[in-house]
């Protein structure tokens, strides 16, 4: 994958690439993808960069990153003069010498913006027509570099477009023997095609229309398999629709250690996922802990500081794990109107170790053997802190993401950067991940219709 489109055109003349501050603050390794090309870093990015470095958040962690790489290039020769990359470009910062060519008056009100602006309109009017691209990630920035001539393109590496994202799901074409070959001995050869790793097939009878079956692609084997109809149910979830009972055969298949879930809102995903954590943990004890945790991001403005301790300040972010986790085990059957007294239902296994529930802000550094973690609305995560989730997994641990690409809190990520999507991406051709897209809202009518018509 291209880190930017242009890298894809067929015109291999070295280009330059002006970088912005918000480029390098997204992705700290950006300076790495852009092949043999020329990569400009304007001195004002350099000061933004050192005004983020002190924060204690992801975006503080990306600037002081950038600054160490930088920091390590200086040992190759002038930063100023240009130093050579592992992937065969050259990185230099570049320094305002009183000689560039100025942009129009509205724009010289001096910010940070136009500084940067003001460098790539330099670069530009001593190089050919589109040789010179600015790179960023703020709309009106390229709006304003173009309308000074200036090529200026958003930063394309590591985005996925959704229309066209991976859904784990998909019809073909076989005969009626063969289905029946499928159920009969329970598997089915199958060298045709180029289907994923643990992709689920919807096959259809060509000389039958009507029969049809449902399995899933076994890549080591080169088989399929068919979908298991768990008829008993997990925890007294059942499925619904094909979509959910291929997720429930991905969650207790314990060869899939990482299971990734997306679908509007309502469809049932982070139920599914703790149910058969439930089970997997508390009936069968094949794993240690159940722990689910969520990025914590508000919806709308935020109502600052909250009072109490930890687990009281945790929990209106914990909420929605809670109320799955209500519904799991039967509180609101049993009283109706919500009033009931005393200990909520799931208490019991939280005092027992059996359930942990917590925020990503405290999974950094942990390591988390034999563990089932659920991590809920991962859309709001980017794809490094993805990368920090999963590599958390300690032996035997199962990892499953859940989220909609449509529905993000985060302001730094969107429904084609963020997390969710690009693990979906990169780990469709793992035999250790699995990957289903629900359609169908099952909450209620009233919230399938919202999520389609809103």
């Amino acid at each position: 994958m291209a880190a930017v489109r242009s890298l894809e055109s067929s015109d291999t003349k070295t280009r330059t690439y002006v970088l912005d501050t918000n480029v390098l603050l997204y992705d700290p390794n950006a300076i790495e993808v852009f092949e043999d090309n020329e990569l400009v870093i304007p001195i004002t990015v350099i000061e933004e960069v050192d005004r983020f470095k002190k924060d204690l958040n992801e975006t503080g962690r990306n600037a002081r990153l950038v600054s160490r790489r930088l920091d390590e290039l200086r040992h190759k020769g002038r930063l100023s003069r240009g130093v050579p990359l592992a992937s065969g470009g050259t990185i230099r910062v570049e320094i305002p010498d009183g000689s560039e060519q100025q942009v129009p008056s509205v724009l010289m009100n001096h910010s940070n913006d136009n500084k940067i602006i003001a460098v790539a309109h330099k670069l530009a009017q001593k190089a050919e027509p589109g040789q010179v691209i600015l790179v960023t990630r703020d709309t009106n920035m390229r709006i304003k570099a173009d309308s000074l001539g200036i090529k200026a393109e958003d930063y394309e590496h590591a985005h996925i477009h959704i229309d066209e994202s991976y859904t784990g799901v998909r019809e073909v074409g076989c005969s009626s023997e063969q289905i029946g070959s499928l159920y009969s001995q329970g598997w089915l050869p199958w060298e045709e095609g180029n289907a994923f790793p643990n992709e689920f097939l919807i096959l259809k009878a060509e000389d039958n229309p009507s029969q049809t079956g449902m399995a899933r692609y076994d890549h080591k084997q080169k088989r399929l398999k068919p979908v298991g109809k768990h008829r008993e149910g997990v925890w007294g979830i059942f499925a619904r629709n094909k979509e959910q009972l291929f997720a429930l055969d991905m969650l207790l298949d314990d060869s899939i250690d990482l299971v990734t879930i997306d679908g509007m809102a309502g469809t049932g995903k982070t139920l599914m996922a703790i149910a058969c954590g439930l089970k997997r943990v508390a009936d069968d004890r094949s794993f240690r802990r159940l722990v689910v945790s969520r990025p914590i991001f508000p919806l709308g403005r935020d109502m600052g500081f909250l009072p109490g301790d930890v687990s009281e300040k945790l929990n209106p972010w914990m909420k929605p794990i809670f109320d799955n986790l209500d519904l799991l085990l039967g509180e609101h059957d049993a009283d109706p109107r919500g009033r009931g007294g005393g200990q909520p239902s799931y208490q019991a296994l939280l005092d027992q170790g059996i359930l942990e529930v917590e925020p990503l802000t405290y999974i950094r550094g942990r390591s988390m053997p034999r563990q089932w973690l659920v991590v809920d609305e991962a859309q709001n995560l980017t794809p490094h802190e993805v990368k920090t989730v999963l590599t958390r997994a300690g032996e035997g641990t199962k990892i499953i993401l859940t989220g909609d690409p449509y529905q993000i809190d985060n302001p730094y990520v969107d429904s084609t950067s963020n997390g969710l999507t690009y693990v979906v991406e990169r780990f469709k051709n793992s035999d250790a991940a699995g990957h289903v897209t629900l359609r169908k809202g099952e909450r209620s009518q009233l919230a399938e219709l919202a999520a389609t018509l809103l």
